[in-house]
């Protein structure tokens, strides 16, 4: 029988979630003799791998050592959104004095209600999650507890034993922290433990700029944190196109955020109750001294304690071994998520997902090759990506055409007051081929999926420009992209035989 889990702070809305994705006194199934598909972990790839197996006639056993609804529910997208979503009213309701609006920086804001609000939304989506949903409407059995391979074709669950004719190891991955003196003494809050927090930190040291670090450093520097955000690399988030993380950059420094970019992290110390942080910037040292530090660096797969190799499964730092077709060294086994794909959002684990199930169920040959892959990073204003950047492109002896329209031209974004950002389409040059495009604007995340529709299916921006889109909206602005495809094809000789013709119809 399951014993209790404690979720913080202990409130009525935690108390519902645990209720739902780690039910007190769960009592496991009797294991099936041979099950069609084992799945190790419950969050997003696990969810969706059990889902779709059982609702397509396979015996399905679905096994979650912790909470169900992984990272993505409990510790990630669902919580930070619901904060970025506060932070972001209490922002407009700050600065809409343009608007006609009288609120300005003396507004009330109430930390704790925000909170309150993120953990009563978070348990009304747990209920998708649930253990009792999976087993009493899905009919997949459902174990709570730790679970490890046995052999080839076995896992080991609560002293159960469960044979499988597939398995999907969808574990994910956690908070990674660096090695830094005096950090874990000092203590440290990751995604796994900031939505705990029930006061609002007066000074808040966030150690990364890559989406979660810059996402939570905006959000709680509206809120009111005074916010040092500490890089290494000299600029915030890396991989992203230079121009787009410049926006956000500034967008960062209006709120009033510190950044430390180019700094390495000496050590931390406890000066009484304050955190000191000793940073090494351009040859000088500087303290950073702060009530809690956040740490945002990126993230560890989960395989310690699965007895892979008991089961043939080959692992490294980097996660799980799988081909492009999701296997794993050993034929029977597979993998999705963050436990093994380097691009770890939770519409990568379901997408991988589904071709799990395809291959490992039915023969499938998909392959994750053939996923193309948006991403958003949710500040404000949002960056959202999808395909090839130009520097990536060029690398790779591909030449490119880059068409870039700012949101200063759109109409929709001037009367919004969202003129901060631009579309940006890069091109296989002397086509109209799309290899790939960044959008930076508010709503960017919600933007980017015509260029990925568009990227799957093999339709070039010219198909862009046959679609009527409604005006005024932001999502002009690829349309905007796609005319600027056309004018550059009006060469001057196209123009000049165009001409001529104009001028013999006007005899």
């Amino acid at each position: 029988m399951n014993g209790p889990t404690t979720i913080l702070p202990d409130t009525p809305e935690n108390r519902e979630l645990s209720a739902n994705i780690h039910p007190s006194g769960w009592i496991n199934p009797e294991p099936a003799g041979r099950y069609n598909l084992v799945v190790i972990g419950g969050g997003t790839a696990g969810l969706i791998s059990a889902a779709g197996a059982a609702g397509l006639g396979a015996k399905v056993a679905l096994i979650e050592s912790h909470l169900l609804g992984g990272d993505c529910l409990n510790v990630g997208c669902v919580p930070s959104k619901a904060l970025i979503r506060a932070s972001r009213a209490l922002f407009d309701a700050r600065n809409s004095s343009e608007f006609g609006v009288r609120g300005g920086p003396g507004l009330n804001f109430d930390f704790e209600a925000a909170m309150e609000r993120m953990r009563r939304l978070r348990a009304g989506i747990s209920r998708h999650d649930s253990a009792h949903r999976f087993r009493d409407e899905l009919g997949v059995d459902v174990f709570i507890g730790h679970g490890s391979f046995a052999g080839p074709d076995c896992v080991e669950v609560d002293g159960k034993r469960l044979y499988f004719k597939k398995a999907a190891l969808c574990t994910g991955a956690r908070a990674a922290a660096p090695p830094i003196q005096g950090l874990s003494e000092a203590g440290y809050l990751t995604n796994e433990t900031v939505f705990s927090l029930t006061k609002l930190p007066p000074r808040l040291a966030v150690i990364g700029a890559g989406p979660v670090g810059c996402e939570l450093a905006q959000a709680f520097a509206r809120f009111g944190s005074r916010v040092t955000l500490i890089e290494t690399a000299p600029r915030i988030l890396g991989r992203e196109d230079g121009d787009a993380a410049e926006t956000v950059r500034s967008a960062l420094a209006r709120d009033g955020i510190v950044l430390q970019l180019g700094a390495n992290i000496l050590g931390v110390e406890m000066r009484g109750r304050d955190k000191v942080l000793r940073l090494e910037q351009n040859g000088q040292t500087l303290d950073v001294v702060a009530d809690e530090i956040l740490v945002g660096i990126g993230r560890t797969p989960n395989v310690e304690g699965l007895e892979l190799e008991k089961a043939g499964i080959g692992h490294d730092q980097s996660g799980v071994k799988v081909g492009d077709t999701l296997q794993t060294t050993n034929p029977n086994v597979y993998a999705a998520g963050d436990i093994c794909s380097p691009f770890k959002f939770t519409h990568t684990a379901d997408a991988m997902a589904r071709i799990l199930i395809a291959n490992a169920l039915f023969m499938g040959r998909q392959k994750t090759s053939g996923l193309t892959i948006p991403w958003c990073t949710y500040t404000d204003p949002e960056i959202a990506h999808v395909g090839m950047y130009e520097q990536g492109a060029k690398e790779k002896g591909i030449d490119v055409t880059t068409l870039t329209v700012p949101l200063s031209e759109i109409d929709r974004a001037v009367i919004d007051g969202e003129t901060e950002g631009f579309a940006r389409v890069h091109l296989f040059k002397g086509t109209d081929r799309i290899l790939g495009a960044t959008i930076v604007a508010r709503h960017a995340g919600e933007m980017i999926g015509e260029f990925s529709l568009a990227i799957t299916n093999g339709l070039g921006i010219s198909a862009i420009g046959k679609t009527i889109h409604p005006y005024p909206t932001q999502v002009e602005v690829i349309k905007r992209l796609a005319d600027a495809y056309n004018r550059t094809r009006l060469t001057p000789f196209t123009k000049k035989v165009l001409g001529s013709w104009l001028k013999w119809q006007r005899r």
